[in-house]
């Protein structure tokens, strides 16, 4: 019998543990023979189902999620009609709610499974053709030979620790800059907005198992792990003992990892506190500065004892933090979003991702909705369009918002200068956003050049105090001196001041230097010294002359 994987990601920087997952459960079966064709959602639907159906496989299977689902229907409908006897077999997120709905509305698919893969799918593939014994694969939704809707509930793998590692499979892909190791299943909390929310039990892998598949990631070469754990540190000992077991990978591995800010103990910020510069790269998982937020939401862990955690995550001079906040939850109005923002900015967080809400299937917030007063979009990604709290147009401002910190804050260059305007100004954000709303640029692409040109001339206009601040941010990302926002800069014929103080390099006569001035007396600003003899744009020495 023939597999055929039809790996569909939204770009090829991104790759799917899918496939190596299920495929190393079952990759000693000489009855089974696998191939795989990878596309983007990006890429012709009709080449793509051409390039399956000339595989002439038995079964297509594959992972539909909220960014793949419309493409991935279009594929397979298509391959269906190539292949009419060809089983199409789908599973992933989208597949956690009710899914009669889905199997009457696209008839060319044959069955989803609910849940986890690696035991149901073995059980199904040795009764594909009998249809009368799909009753008994866990987590098997279908129309039976009379039409009707058969649900065999929720598919657990409970000896998740017996489970072959993904690695293992020929399929795992190490060509990507990182790859993802799932050292839990389930999660211990309940948000209503999340499909984890209800996944229990928590099953966890064993210390030794980890470090034995660390050791194989980085015998390939991978600088990057991102560990898929919902929470972390829900079990602090447990997180304590991980972060010593990463820290034999120090220099070898940075490790991705989502921490909860409330459940943050003393032990284990001592712990963190110690870890290397680079070691870890964290997310706090915050979603609102709002009790009753998070109250309605379901999440637990006290606010106050998150907001003392996410003050102390993003202070860590050792790693850096990003927090998320979500907008279109329950009880969550505009303002209080621009107002979390700024809270976060205080807080040095090292990203601010801001999230509109989705109503995915299968979660509490989803079956709840109209008690809830959401309403929401019925196909992917099911974004909230209007909750009791906050109007469409709000939901949309949320969404320029999101972009605006996205292209400011969240951007190495700009972020110094965006985030001291956004504590310093309160009405910065506002007044930048509307700003970049009037002039019809909130929604298009912009390079890094443009964006800071946008703001130098934003700044000047209605914040000139900030103007040179944000000159010397284009200054050190290197833009060029013959630009806009270098309008005030002196580059020809610099010669040192008798004396200044040194912030960072060291001054050599060799360096070319540049100078911008304070004021016009032109006798305090600030001076920079670049490299000459290699083709680098970045200053290699800053200083300040204050008088």
């Amino acid at each position: 019998m023939k597999i055929l994987w039809l790996d569909l990601n939204s770009s090829y920087a991104h790759s799917s543990l899918a496939l190596p997952a299920l495929h190393a459960q079952m990759a000693d079966r000489e009855d089974l023979e696998w191939d795989i064709v990878s596309s983007t959602i990006n890429e012709n639907a009709g080449m793509t189902a051409a390039e399956v159906a000339a595989k002439n496989p038995d079964i297509v299977a594959a992972t539909a999620w909220l960014f793949n689902h419309e493409q991935l229907l279009h594929i397979l409908a298509r391959v269906k009609a190539l292949l009419p006897q060809c089983h199409i077999a789908l599973g992933g997120p989208e597949f956690l709610g009710d899914n009669e709905e889905f199997l009457r509305r696209n008839s060319f698919v044959d069955c989803v499974f609910r849940g986890e893969g690696e035991e149901a799918v073995p059980q199904w593939l040795d009764c594909t053709m009998d249809r009368i014994a799909w009753a008994d694969i866990p987590g098997l939704c279908y129309l039976d030979a009379n039409g009707l809707y058969r649900d065999n509930g929720i598919a657990r793998v409970l000896n998740f620790a017996g489970l072959v590692a993904p690695e293992k499979s020929i399929f795992f892909n190490w060509s990507k800059p990182f790859v993802q190791l799932e050292t839990t299943r389930g999660c211990f909390n309940t948000c209503a907005f999340c499909v984890s929310g209800g996944e229990k039990p928590v099953r966890i892998l064993p210390l030794s198992d980890i470090r034995e598949r660390l050791e194989l990631i980085r015998s390939h070469g991978i600088k990057n792990v991102r560990v898929l754990d919902r929470t972390f540190n829900y079990n602090p000992q447990r997180a304590k003992d991980l972060l010593q077991l990463f820290l034999e990978f120090h220099s070898d591995i940075r490790f991705h990892l989502e921490m909860h800010p409330a459940l943050l103990t003393d032990a284990l910020k001592e712990e963190l506190s110690r870890m290397p510069e680079g070691l870890l790269h964290l997310e706090a998982g915050i979603q609102s500065l709002r009790e009753p937020v998070l109250e309605k939401s379901m999440r637990k862990g006290k606010l106050a004892d998150a907001l003392d955690g996410l003050r102390f995550l993003c202070a860590l001079p050792n790693m850096e933090t990003h927090a998320d906040l979500i907008a279109g939850l329950p009880l969550y109005h505009l303002e209080e979003i621009f107002e979390d923002v700024q809270t976060l900015a205080q807080y040095n967080a090292g990203e601010i991702q801001l999230e509109s809400l989705k109503l995915l299937p299968g979660t509490e917030m989803r079956r709840r909705a109209e008690e809830l007063g959401i309403r929401y979009s019925p196909l992917p990604p099911y974004e909230v369009l209007q909750t009791r709290e906050i109007t469409p147009d709000e939901l949309q401002t949320a969404r320029q918002l999101s972009r605006l910190l996205d292209g400011y804050y969240n951007a190495e260059a700009w972020q110094g200068i965006t985030r001291r305007l956004i504590v310093e100004k309160e009405s910065f954000v506002h007044d930048f956003l509307n700003h970049l709303i009037r002039i019809g640029l909130i929604d298009q692409p912009m390079g890094l050049e443009k964006r800071g040109i946008l703001l130098y001339e934003f700044c000047k206009t209605y914040y000139p105090e900030y103007r040179d601040a944000v000159t010397i941010a284009w200054i050190e990302a290197g833009m060029s001196l013959k630009k806009a926002p270098a309008e005030r800069v002196r580059t020809k014929h610099q010669q040192p001041p008798a004396s200044w103080e040194v912030i960072y390099g060291e001054y050599r006569n060799e360096l070319r230097l540049c100078f911008l001035p304070a004021d016009d007396t032109l006798q305090r600003g600030c001076w920079f010294g670049f490299e000459t003899e290699i083709q680098q744009t970045r200053p290699v020495f800053k200083a300040v002359q204050a008088y």
